[in-house]
């Protein structure tokens, strides 16, 4: 497993003039220029130990993406199983989750690895319909899914780990989306609070870190307006799909979660904080969106684009309604909080978990077309990669992921001031390789390296300005299935080989990240 202690010693060595070459340079991003960082040299220290201490350092997975056995010891399918048999053409590579990492088979031996690498922390999503097959308590308990993740709590804390536990992460069960449409009906609230109960009940004497669920925003984005996530819903304007309304239906669903978090959080918070002393929050997903130009309308498009990517969730939690921006253009299709509702959303966590890739540029589009409208057209936004034909940052093998770390900074201090300087965690933050790269190539991640030290350079000089950022995850521990990306890029610090029996092996980054943690 891994590379041998000699490799280690080389690449320590490596790494050591890595870091002091022609390669101590970081993009700056926004004029894809490189620049020696301003607060400090590469020769001088950066470990863990220049952040304050208790900071958590962690590495991220979700169930569907990395765990497989997917048809295995009485789970039932999510909205995902039926996706990627329904809609193959969306994947990129054709592929599905059922096998992915692995994780199902392989944790103690993955744990051993994350145990060597260092890490303080693990966050790993459960699956419902591993629990729960028809999504219902009702509908019976899987002691077997409940048995795998007692075991893999237990054999993380057996080796100094903490669990991070999200309850969902765009897998919902497939019988509640054929019951009464998933997150389009309110019915869903109970049923996701009845599984969030057994889960605390069960886990929670162990477990200490929750979310609720994994980027809602992405995955109303991706699922309910332009159709290549599951459950694979829009306009037919908008893309190909056999079901769905752009126009409402994002907005409905996006909604429905935000009922089904509060009511998760208000569960959690009386009925097992008091006495399970855990931490719950919600994790969300946004890009730093930069003007494009100099000009009043971009930074107004800007502001838009912050508004309807992350607002669109921060906002209810942190103030009890949606953006002014997204209330005014939106309208009537937009649901309402009623008083009680507000009040009861105003202030539903403990922390707010954000995953940052990358920065867009912003500019102003027209008002969407009457007969045309969308999520994407309500924004009134054109985003892009490039300015002046210099793109954001450095490519990578995603086209919409390009390097620029000092977008995070700009985030966290954007965070700080709109939200009242919340308590953070980091949760997603990583690099696509190019999965058609030899193993012996994949393994010499530099890329991998420089866009995890300069993310967390300004992760730091964001904390000394005042961030209360808590907690940092690598997205992700090993290589998995990538949504729509399938198998084609690879995100983990640790290689996977998907052709020869799941063997693991762990990357430049890797040991990268373990000399960071040892000091």
């Amino acid at each position: 497993m891994g590379l041998d202690q000699g490799v280690l010693l080389l690449f320590v060595v490596a790494v050591a003039g890595f870091l002091q070459s022609g390669c101590t340079t970081v993009s700056d991003g926004i004029n894809g220029t490189n620049a020696k960082p301003s607060h400090y040299p590469y020769s001088m220290p950066f470990n863990r130990t220049s952040f304050p201490a208790g900071f958590i350092f962690g590495a991220g997975s979700a169930a569907y993406q990395s765990e497989g056995a997917a048809l295995e010891d009485g789970r039932g399918p999510s909205i995902w199983d039926t996706f990627v048999r329904e809609h193959p053409e969306k994947m990129f590579d054709r592929s599905t989750g059922d096998i992915a990492s692995g994780f199902y088979h392989h944790y103690k031996e993955d744990i051993k690895l994350m145990k060597k690498v260092g890490l303080d922390s693990f966050r790993f999503s459960i699956s419902w319909t591993r629990i729960l097959p028809k999504g219902k308590i009702s509908g019976g308990v899987n002691p077997l899914g409940v048995k795998f993740y007692n075991d893999l709590i237990n054999e993380l804390l057996a080796n100094d780990i903490k669990p991070f536990v999200t309850l969902l992460h765009f897998d919902p069960p497939q019988a509640l989306e054929e019951e009464y449409g998933g997150f389009l009906s309110p019915k869903i609230v109970k049923d996701f609070v009845d599984y969030g109960d057994f889960c605390f009940k069960t886990y929670g004497d162990r477990v200490k870190l929750w979310a609720s669920m994994n980027e809602p925003n992405g995955m109303v984005m991706n699922g309910y307006n332009g159709g290549s996530f599951a459950p694979g819903r829009c306009s037919n304007y908008v893309g190909n799909c056999t079901a769905g309304d752009s126009a409402t239906e994002p907005y409905i669903a996006a909604h429905t979660m935000l009922l089904s978090h509060e009511a998760l959080v208000n569960l959690y918070k009386h009925k097992y904080q008091p006495y399970q002393k855990g931490k719950i929050g919600i994790t969300i997903l946004t890009h730093w969106f930069e003007p494009k130009f100099k000009t009043a309308a971009s930074r107004q498009a800007a502001s838009r684009a912050r508004d309807f990517f992350f607002g669109w969730f921060a906002d209810p939690v942190t103030f009890g309604n949606y953006p002014e921006s997204m209330r005014r253009i939106v309208g009537k299709r937009l649901p309402k909080f009623t008083e009680g509702e507000s009040t009861l959303v105003k202030g539903s966590f403990d922390f707010l978990a954000v995953n940052y890739y990358t920065t867009n540029y912003a500019d102003a589009a027209p008002p969407p077309n009457a007969f045309q409208l969308s999520y994407t057209a309500d924004r009134q936004v054109n985003l892009t990669t490039e300015r002046d034909g210099v793109p954001v940052g450095s490519p990578t093998a995603l086209g919409w992921l390009f390097v620029h770390p000092k977008g995070l900074q700009e985030l966290l201090l954007y965070l700080k001031k709109k939200y009242n300087n919340p308590t953070i965690y980091i949760t997603e933050n990583g690099l696509a390789d190019d999965a058609s790269l030899p193993l012996k190539v994949a393994l010499k991640d530099s890329m991998r390296i420089r866009y995890l030290h300069s993310h967390l350079e300004y992760l730091l000089k964001a904390i000394k300005e005042g961030v209360n950022v808590k907690a940092y995850y690598i997205w992700t521990f090993w290589d998995d299935f990538e949504w729509d990306a399938g198998y084609t890029v690879r995100f983990g610090i640790t290689y996977v080989d998907f052709k020869n029996h799941l063997r693991r092996y762990l990357k430049y980054s890797a040991y990268w990240f373990k000399m960071f943690l040892l000091n």
